[in-house]
Parts: C-alpha cells; sequence; structure tokens
C-alpha cells in the first residue's frame, strides 16, 4: 500500500501516544541523562503535536512525517537506556529485558 489513508495514520499517532504514555526516565541516571531524556520527550510531544495539527489541516503526509518523527525520539531514549519501557519491544525498539 502506498497511500496514507487517515485508518493508517490513526493507528501510527495513537500507537505513538501509547508510547509516549508509557515511557518515563530511568532511575539512577545522571543529570545530563535526565536533561537528555527530557528533551527527547520534548521533542517526541512536540512532534507528536504537529503531526495532529497537519492531520488536521488534511496534510496527511506531513502529519505521518512528524508522528514518525516523534516516535524515533521515543526509540532513541530506549535504545540508550535513558527511557524505562519495561522491556517493551512492540512499542519500542528496544531489547526485551
Amino acid at each position: 500500500m502506498n497511500e496514507i489513508t487517515v485508518e493508517r495514520l490513526d493507528k501510527y499517532l495513537n500507537l505513538t501516544a501509547t508510547a509516549l504514555q508509557k515511557v518515563k526516565l530511568m532511575k539512577n541516571i545522571s543529570e545530563r541523562e535526565k536533561e537528555i531524556g527530557e528533551k527527547y520527550l520534548e521533542m517526541a510531544r512536540s512532534y507528536l503535536s504537529d503531526a495532529n495539527h497537519f492531520k488536521d489541516g488534511g496534510d496527511f503526509v506531513n502529519a505521518f512525517a512528524a508522528v514518525n518523527y516523534a516516535h524515533a525520539w521515543l526509540d532513541a531514549g530506549a535504545i540508550v537506556k535513558i527511557f524505562d519501557v519495561d522491556g517493551d519491544n512492540v512499542l519500542f525498539t528496544a531489547d526485551a529485558d
């Protein structure tokens, strides 16, 4: 399929919103890592907000791009172990612990 439908877009918007709700900062990380994690969360929230804004305006291509950026910030934090995702390798690109 090479089309961004409202159903497909909603699937990824919901997936990323769910992931954003689940993620939390790891315990026992440095202050610098906490700052990085907070920045990653800020970026994820901002891109998810942008994605919804684009969707509401009927711009599904940019909405799809933005939601993928949002989720990438969450995955990045999970991969480098700044985010605790409880071993969830379905919502995140992370090794199950």
